[in-house]
């Protein structure tokens, strides 16, 4: 399972939040949806992503491997 977690948690960590992304960042509410609920987003986010919050993929997106 793929999570967004870290992304929230960077997020709370940077001067960025909800508003800023979407109004001075241009991301899409949509977007931000799909991370709180987890669900796909493309790589080409994932870098946009990476290069608003000066960060690495690895604080955006982490793999949960399912439980057998």
């Amino acid at each position: 399972m793929i999570t967004y977690e870290p992304f929230w948690e960077t997020l709370e960590k940077s001067d960025k939040n909800w508003y800023s992304l979407v109004h001075k960042d241009n991301i899409n509410p949509a977007t931000l949806h799909r991370l709180k609920h987890n669900k796909p987003i493309s790589t080409v986010t994932i870098d946009l992503l990476c290069s608003i919050l000066n960060c690495k993929t690895e604080d955006i997106i982490r793999y949960i491997p399912d439980k057998k």
